[in-house]
């Protein structure tokens, strides 16, 4: 802990503190003195023990250094460790005597108001009500507290909350350090309301921004926060109270005359009245909106009404809402996840997301670490909503649900008239703009390595501001090569193949999802080869113990071991293993989990990562499984076509449909392939601009103008660019953004959300799923029962065979997984992501799309996946 710090006033009075004084007196004083300078807030009056004579406490009290190191190391879920550790903290820090002149100084402030009037005494810690972390109810507040020797035990017993048990949870689980959080403590006069509550100025459930909502009860806030009382509750919008449910108020908490506080009876006759009138809560809320206006974001705020008074007692940000992106009008927008559609719905770094935006096809806003596209054109208009719709539903129904939710209230998209704005393609019939020709694909590809190895030639030697002159360039030559229109018909190609066959022949034959086998080991898929590619490795590292030994000691210690490759020469068969690593690292090891966002970790840069799924091939599969596997595939999807076929023919007008179908099968299968390309593509040339972009930053390190290379990923593009320009950097604004990203990583990212903050889920509307069944998306055909495997993080995997992964959201790095898997249960995707191309490459039983699925089903579980009829059976 700091020294004394004696050049610190020990008191300042609430009227003295702003916002700018977190670090002399915590959050919750800070917010309360900005309170009491807005026009017409009230505050009650007060003053603020400050930090400094919390150092001094902390100097005093005996072993606290040796006990923090203690439980800096202590993992959050070690709860008894931590009750234990916390406890023998709290009661050295209450034991240690307040210095004289801190008590004098103390009571000093408290002749000034009245030594016994009743004073509230409430913790006010450095780290909370920030806008990234509000700590609500971690720290302890006393009320009524009468009379100075009982004032200053309750100060002492403030400091020591620090350090309960939960508070020191929620650091431990947010990254904070101990040591960095300091107590400040509020003596305030006590307020004895009539009425209290909790005002939030956007809604906490749904975050309309503008929506309010007003709980209230009798008596002291205690009741409400404590849940002794079920509050009333009222919705207001625009000024007026819209929906109001008041509850019957039993009970309220009351100061007793000599100091603290005990619930008491509500008069029956009272208990069901109103604790607020409608006009008193609408200016209630207009309050709160000057409050939220001065703090910049929504607020949620606790009051207190004496006679007909609303006096503040605190507010702070709500750290629950997920940001809407910027606008530069006041007209209604509705935002969709890019995240949902890209599989990456985890927060992304400020370079990450300013990288996709420039080299992305369509204008995208970025809020909360993730990106968003604003669809409000295309839905307004008539004419293009219908198609968006359609695509929106293919690709996610709980997003197109989401979108129909918001059309049908009829108060907020806007209607153009038609060719107001351009529609994506609709479905229907296959295209017929490009033939059915597989030298198609074979020229894209050409193409496309001619192009990233222009790219990797050319930019070897450029350095400086040129680089980003050059990547200008390059970004432009990137979507070039995206939008060449036979580069779109090729993927369209495949994607309206597929809808065509499971439409026909399940009209046709009542097959569904006919195309899942039809598309078994189709050719060129970058994807799957990539999987079936560390299956080969395995073959290679399996007859090598020695080798299996040293990968298990890397899986064991964790991906932080990269530099293994090194050490593999080392034992008998190490040469062979590491010929055949890097060689797959080559090939794919511009890849990675969440690789949309440039700034994740490659396979390249830690190898380690690809260990774990390297060891469970050696486990699960005998040599050659790779070339079986694919040879399986493609029987299986000749035999079906063989099967689909025959049946056709018996049907009237059957060779009609037969040779159609057989068009839209040679079709599927020589296009669903390069589905995978163009990402491979893109991700291809991200690596490249990423070595470039930390080469540069390195030069920055060694110049003294960066503490580190990875700082630049807390810049933009173009902040990173002006760096290397005028070699001076913002060092808080790079410790400012570290904090957002570390925020934004608590936060869901809706699938649909609007200008007002509104985020919508969206629902399945569907009457053919089995009761406590997990409804989805089917993307690959099959049933198949096994051990649920809850995987957030493809480094920790550990499958045994016939185990079913159970996970977040699958882009193409997680693809070596799929080839130990009997099934695949995700919570974002739809029938053309990755993750279910993939799946039915392997035949695999999968749902996606399948809401909390890695919070809903337990690891360990046993489940049933339904993979053409779309939901999941937990089973006992």
């Amino acid at each position: 802990m700091d020294g004394d710090h004696g050049d610190r006033a020990p008191l300042l009075d609430l009227r003295e503190v702003d916002e700018t004084q977190v670090s002399v007196v915590g959050g919750k004083a800070a917010h309360l003195g900005a309170l009491s300078r807005i026009d017409d807030i009230r505050v009650p009056a007060g003053f603020c023990v400050t930090t400094a004579a919390f150092r001094r406490i902390m100097a005093r009290t005996p072993a606290i250094d040796d006990r923090l190191d203690q439980l800096s190391r202590l993992s959050p879920d070690d709860r008894e460790a931590i009750r234990t550790l916390s406890a023998q903290i709290r009661r050295g820090v209450e034991e240690t005597p307040i210095p004289g002149d801190l008590a004098a100084a103390i009571t000093g402030a408290l002749a000034r108001f009245g030594e016994q009037a009743a004073y509230a005494v409430r913790s006010s810690a450095t780290a909370e009500d920030t806008p990234t972390a509000s700590f609500a109810g971690q720290h302890d507040t006393y009320l009524n507290v009468v009379g100075p020797e009982a004032i200053l035990r309750h100060v002492s017993r403030c400091w020591a909350s620090l350090f309960t048990e939960r508070a020191v949870i929620y650091r431990l689980r947010n990254g904070i350090d101990h040591r960095t959080v300091q107590m400040a403590v509020v003596v305030q006069q006590m307020v004895f309301p009539d009425a209290s509550g909790i005002l939030f100025t956007a809604d906490p459930v749904t975050g309309n921004r503008k929506v309010a909502t007003v709980d209230a009860s009798f008596g002291l806030g205690e009741a409400l926060v404590s849940g002794l009382v079920n509050p009333d509750v009222f919705t207001v919008r625009d000024g007026e109270v819209v929906a109001g449910t008041v509850a019957a108020k039993q009970r309220a908490v009351a100061a007793l005359p000599g100091g603290g506080t005990r619930e008491v009876e509500i008069d029956r006759r009272r208990q069901e009245q109103p604790a607020l009138t409608p006009a008193q809560v609408v200016r209630l809320v207009r309050l709160g909106r000057r409050i939220e206006a001065h703090f910049g974001r929504p607020q949620d705020i606790e009051w207190c009404l004496v006679d007909d008074d609303f006096q503040i007692v605190q507010s702070r940000p709500i750290t629950t809402l997920f940001p809407i992106p910027a606008a530069d009008d006041q007209e209604n927008h509705v935002y969709l996840s890019v995240g949902h559609q890209q599989m990456m719905t985890d927060a992304m770094r400020p370079l990450g997301l300013s990288m996709w935006q420039l080299t992305a096809m369509a204008p995208m806003l970025a809020a909360g670490g993730r990106l968003f596209v604003d669809a409000t054109r295309l839905l307004a208009s008539p004419a293009s909503r219908a198609g968006f719709l359609t695509m929106a539903g293919r690709d996610d129904p709980l997003m197109r649900d989401a979108l129909e939710t918001l059309i049908d209230r009829g108060d907020f998209v806007p209607t153009l008239p038609d060719g107001g704005a351009p529609g994506r393609p609709t479905t229907g019939g296959a295209s017929t703009a490009t033939e059915t020709d597989p030298a198609v694909v074979t020229e894209l590809i050409e193409r496309s390595e001619a192009s990233i190895a222009a790219l990797r030639r050319d930019i070897a030697t450029v350095t400086g501001t040129a680089l980003f002159d050059f990547l200008l360039e390059a970004f432009q030559e990137h979507k070039r090569v995206l939008g060449d229109p036979l580069n779109m018909q090729a993927i369209m190609a495949g994607m309206e193949a597929t809808w065509w066959l499971n439409d026909r022949l399940h009209e046709w034959l009542g097959e569904k999802s006919a195309a899942d086998t039809l598309t078994l080991s189709a050719p060129g898929n970058v994807t799957s080869e990539m999987g079936l590619a560390l299956l080969d490795v395995a073959d290679v590292v399996r007859p090598y113990p020695e080798v299996v030994t040293l990968l298990q000691d890397v899986a064991h210690d964790g991906v932080a071991q990269d530099d293994f490759l090194d050490e593999l020469p080392k034992v008998v068969g190490g040469a062979e293993a590491r010929a055949a690593i890097e060689a797959y690292l080559d090939r794919y090891g511009m890849r990675c989990v969440g690789e949309i966002d440039i700034t994740r970790p490659r396979w390249s840069e830690r190898p380690g990562t690809l260990v774990p799924v390297l060891l469970d091939n050696v486990k699960l599969f005998e040599p050659g499984a790779a070339r079986r596997r694919f040879e399986q595939g493609r029987q299986q999807a000749r035999q079906q076509a063989q099967e689909v076929l025959t049946r056709l023919r018996a049907l009237p007008d059957g060779q009609q449909k037969a040779d159609e179908t057989a068009r839209m099968i040679d079709r599927v299968r020589a296009f669903i392939g390069y589905r995978e390309y163009p990402k491979y593509d893109i991700i291809s040339r991200y690596f490249v601009y990423k070595q470039a972009l930390l080469a540069e930053a390195k030069r920055l390190v060694r110049a003294g103008v960066l503490t580190e290379a990875e700082d630049v990923f807390y810049l933009t593009f173009q902040e990173f660019h002006e760096v290397v320009r005028s070699h001076r950097v913002d060092d808080e604004l790079i410790r400012q953004r570290r904090d957002a990203f570390r925020s934004y990583q608590t936060l869901t990212p809706p699938r649909v959300l609007t200008s007002d903050g509104e985020a919508i889920t969206g629902t399945y509307r569907r009457d053919d799923v089995p009761a406590g069944a997990l409804a989805g998306v089917p993307v690959s055909a099959g049933t198949v029962e096994g051990r649920a495997r809850v995987i957030l993080d493809m480094a920790q995997a550990d499958l045994e065979a016939g185990d079913i992964l159970v996970t977040a959201h699958t882009d193409p790095s997680w693809t070596p997984l799929f080839v130990g898997i009997a099934g695949l249960v995700t919570e974002v995707g739809g029938l053309m992501t990755h993750g279910a191309v993939i799946a039915r490459e392997y035949g695999l039983p999968a749902v996606v799309s399948v809401l909390d699925a890695t919070r809903l089903i337990r690891d360990g579980q046993r489940i049933r996946v339904h993979g053409s009829d779309g939901y999941v059976e937990i089973l006992p």
